[in-house]
C-alpha cells in the first residue's frame, strides 16, 4: 500500500472518529464541517475530497457498519444462532462509541431504519410459516416481531452500557431466536 493510500485511510479514520465524538456531544444539525475538520485535525478540503457533505459522511459511516455486520452474518451463515450472535455482539461492543452515539443521538431513527433494513434481509429467508411452530402464522408479523425484539434488545444493551458480556447476550438472544424461528 502506498503512503498516499495510508494517508487517505488515516484521514478518513480521523474524520469518522471526529464526527462520532461530536455526535456524542451535540446534535447532528449543530455540527459544522469546520468542527469536524478541527476535531479530525484535517483541512475542510480533505473532508470534501472524501465526502460531499456531513450528511454523506454520516450515510457512509452507517453504511460501513451495516456492511461489516452483513459480512459477519455471511461468514456466520453455517453457525447456530448463539455462535453467530457472539460475533455480532462482539462487533457492537468493539464499536460501542458508534452504536451508543447513533442510538442516543437525534440520528437514532435514521440509523434504526438502516438497521431494520439489514435485519429484514437477514431474517426474511429464515422464517418458515409452512411447518413447525410458525405454521399458519403471518410471515410479515413474525418478521416484525423478531426485528423489533432484536433491535430493542441491542438498544437496551447499548443504552445500559452493556451490563452483560457479548457471549451472555448472544446466548440469550440465540435461544430466543431458536424458540421463535
Amino acid at each position: 500500500m502506498s503512503s498516499i493510500d495510508r494517508r487517505r485511510l488515516k484521514s478518513q479514520d480521523a474524520i469518522k472518529h471526529a464526527v462520532i465524538e461530536l455526535l456524542s456531544e451535540k446534535n447532528f444539525d449543530d455540527i459544522t464541517m469546520q468542527e469536524i475538520s478541527d476535531r479530525a485535525n484535517v483541512s475542510r478540503g480533505t473532508i470534501y475530497s472524501h465526502y460531499v457533505d456531513k450528511f454523506n459522511l454520516i450515510d457512509k459511516l452507517i453504511e460501513e457498519h451495516i456492511n461489516e455486520m452483513r459480512e459477519i452474518c455471511e461468514s456466520a451463515s453455517e453457525m447456530d444462532y448463539i455462535e453467530a450472535n457472539v460475533i455480532l455482539f462482539e462487533y457492537i461492543k468493539d464499536h460501542y462509541l458508534f452504536f451508543s452515539t447513533m442510538i442516543a443521538s437525534k440520528g437514532g431513527p435514521y440509523f434504526r431504519t438502516h438497521f431494520l433494513e439489514f435485519l429484514t434481509e437477514e431474517f426474511n429467508n429464515i422464517i418458515n410459516v409452512n411447518t413447525g411452530r410458525n405454521r399458519g402464522l403471518n410471515e410479515e408479523i413474525i418478521l416484525q416481531f423478531i426485528m423489533s425484539s432484536y433491535i430493542g434488545t441491542v438498544v437496551w444493551w447499548v443504552k445500559n452500557e452493556m451490563p452483560y458480556p457479548p457471549y451472555v447476550m448472544a446466548e440469550q438472544v440465540g435461544i430466543l431466536l431458536e424458540r421463535n424461528l
